[in-house]
């Protein structure tokens, strides 16, 4: 028994004789058929994604079947399923717009002819400030201009004020100082004068002291001695002061007034000696001397010229 069961299994194992095969073809049809009617009952039709579906077969009884001594027929690609179409988007249709009546038509205008108005009035506002603020820099340069103008005339009158009031302060010293000048010439005249008709009248009471055969008429003799020059040239001489060494011996020839009592009163360079230096020196010591000493007889002459060498 067993052995018998051994060779049954080893007979299945065993490649079919031929014409055998029947029962293998019969199996794979029966398969393909069933594939394809699970095929076309699983496929939804419908417009949504489809599922997956997975399906098995099994043999009822188990068996291995043998490969085919002749060629089997190529078993048929399984159709492929059908993509769905996309699914369009819904687009949201905006209900229509109710038509406008006239009343919303006129309300709508009205607005935009005020919106317009407001607009036209914004800008004249805009331009009339704009002319309102050119106007007043214009004003303020014009017065600006004006202050200065008034400040450069009001210095200008200053200044002429200024130069006209140096001016007749200058004439007015100028005209007192000629006048000042004026009378010290006169009461310098008016004292030589009267000095010399005091010397006059004193000389005509004092009698005639001229020699026995003189022929004048006078008191005395209008010239001094021969030596009284030479006297007066000693009492001047030592307050002559010069520093620096005159060249040559030259003259300097002053006309001297005195009073009576010798009293320098007035001095007059009427000969210069060409030296200026020298001219000073000795019209200066003739002031410091102040008083001459008298001559022989006891007077001094009233007026008289005398003539200074820097060496006698």
């Amino acid at each position: 028994m067993a052995m018998d069961s051994t060779l049954t299994r080893h007979d299945n194992l065993m490649p079919q004789r031929p014409g055998g095969m029947r029962k293998g073809t019969a199996w794979a049809l029966l398969v393909h058929v069933g594939l394809l009617i699970a095929l076309a009952f699983g496929v939804s039709w419908r417009s949504q994604t489809p599922t997956g579906v997975s399906a098995e077969l099994w043999a009822a009884v188990p068996q291995i079947a043998a490969p085919p001594v002749v060629e089997s027929k190529p078993v048929p690609a399984p159709t492929p399923k059908p993509t769905p179409a996309p699914t369009p988007p819904k687009v949201e249709v905006a209900p229509p717009k109710p038509s406008p009546t006239e009343a919303q038509i006129a309300i709508e205008k009205e607005k935009a002819e005020r919106k317009q108005r407001e607009q036209l009035e914004q800008q004249e506002r805009e331009r009339r400030e704009l002319e309102r603020k050119e106007i007043e820099r214009k004003e303020l340069e014009r017065k600006e201009l004006e202050r200065k103008e008034l400040e450069r005339k009001e210095q200008a009158r200053k200044e002429q004020e200024r130069v006209e009031r140096e001016k007749a302060e200058k004439l007015a010293a100028q005209k007192q100082r000629e006048l000042e000048i004026k009378r010290e010439k006169e009461e310098e005249a008016r004292r030589v004068m009267q000095r010399e008709e005091n010397i006059k009248r004193m000389l005509g009471q004092a009698g005639g002291t001229g020699a026995p055969n003189a022929a004048g008429t006078a008191a005395r003799d209008a010239g001094p001695s021969a030596s009284y020059a030479g006297r007066i040239v000693a009492a001047v001489k030592p307050h002559i002061v010069l520093t620096d060494e005159v060249a040559g011996n030259p003259s300097a020839d002053v006309e001297v007034r005195c009073a009576p009592d010798g009293t320098i009163v007035a001095r007059r360079l009427v000969k210069s000696s060409g030296n200026k230096d020298w001219d000073d020196a000795v019209l200066r010591a003739l002031e410091r001397t102040g008083e001459l000493p008298k001559d022989t007889d006891g007077r001094v002459p009233p007026s008289m010229v005398i003539a200074f060498r820097p060496r006698e």
